[in-house]
């Protein structure tokens, strides 16, 4: 049996379509904040917190009632149709007051669901502790849950939703942008290459040497006779062809392997096989004669055997100078993927692998 190997081609360079800058980078300050906070889903059809394993949840509920004018300390109230939640957001950049954010909601007390459920109105804050949105709505489960009296099914995750634009933005985040005499591009991915291409086409763009490199992951670029918008605006558009380090990826759950196009393997010789051992329980009920004040037992009876698989043998794999004739050699091994995870995972650690390993 061939192994199949599922391939992830990286171009390289000379081959890959260009990139637009604004894909490869991070523009330092533009990025969104992350808002948290925590209150009630109501109107669930039986399927909320239990009160007395989830106290939290009463208390909640009482102090939002108390803030509503209900007086209801000292009483008892056990409803199955409310549930504490989280909710969670992210504030965009430049995010203005009065606009809609979509929020996450996420049980937090032992609730079944939360379909058909309605978020009270609750206070979101930034990691500053200050409120910056607040959320309200009609809550959109991601599961369905069904339930009889020795059965039940699940399909999904009905403890969590989301409301679509469910917040209002009541709290802007000051930032002085337009203020700004220069601007830091963060790459997602550090590289000395990609970030030296960089450089060279915003200074070709702007034709003077206003983007200086300053290490792998960060290019400056230098403001002045015009506003930053209109700086950024004019260099995100730029084009690039990015570079890329070698990598192997696997998956030992589902036994994918994915490879770079610029993996290499220096020629290498491989003996692959092993040993699967099986133990069998039967056990025997063994029966008195009759009229005999015996009692019934269980004789136990096991059943053992190794199986000895058979193995590759001694291969040579033979160097590779492109990933096809890399794939070819690993192929060549015939062996099954999960069993070729074990094999790169040994390439590697001998030295011959001349990539990144990443397992997963």
């Amino acid at each position: 049996m061939r192994t199949a190997l599922l391939l992830l081609l990286l171009a390289s360079p000379a081959f890959a379509d260009p990139v637009r800058i604004k894909d490869l980078v991070e523009f330092d300050g533009v990025r969104g904040n992350d808002l948290v906070g925590y209150g009630l889903v109501v109107g669930l059809n039986g399927t909320g917190d239990g009160l007395r394993n989830s106290p939290f949840t009463e208390e909640i509920m009482a102090n939002l009632l108390e803030r509503l004018g209900a007086n209801v300390t000292g009483e008892e109230f056990r409803p199955k149709n409310v549930a504490a939640v989280f909710v969670t957001a992210t504030l965009p950049a430049f995010a203005r007051a009065g606009s809609k954010l979509d929020v996450t909601v996420s049980a937090i007390g032992d609730a079944k669901s939360l379909q058909g459920g309605t978020l009270v109105m609750t206070p979101l804050n930034g990691a500053d502790g200050q409120i910056y949105a607040v959320a309200q709505g009609g809550l959109i489960a991601g599961g369905i849950s069904a339930e009889g009296q020795a059965a039940r099914v699940v399909q999904g995750v009905p403890t969590s939703g989301n409301i679509p634009s469910g917040a209002r933005v009541e709290r802007e985040v000051a930032f002085d942008f337009a203020g700004l005499d220069s601007v830091r591009l963060a790459l997602r991915s550090p590289d000395f290459t990609t970030a030296e291409r960089i450089e060279t086409v915003i200074n070709a763009e702007f034709g003077r040497p206003v983007a200086a490199m300053l290490d792998a992951g960060t290019v400056t670029v230098s403001i002045s006779g015009g506003s930053p918008a209109h700086v950024l605006a004019r260099l995100e558009g730029l084009t690039v062809n990015p570079e890329s380090r070698a990598r192997v990826v696997v998956d030992q759950r589902s036994g994918t392997i994915v490879m770079g196009e610029d993996v290499r393997i220096s020629p290498v010789a491989v003996a692959q096989g092993g040993l699967t051992l099986r133990v069998t329980e039967a056990p025997m009920a063994s029966q008195p004669n009759p009229f005999s004040q015996g009692e019934t037992i269980l004789v136990p009876r096991s059943d053992a055997s190794i199986e000895q698989r058979p193995g590759t043998g001694l291969a040579q794999v033979d160097g590779g100078t492109s990933l096809s004739q890399v794939v070819a050699g690993l192929n060549a091994l015939g062996v099954a993927p999960n069993d070729m995870i074990d094999i790169l995972k040994s390439i590697s650690a001998a030295g011959a692998l001349h990539a990144e390993f990443v397992v997963n």
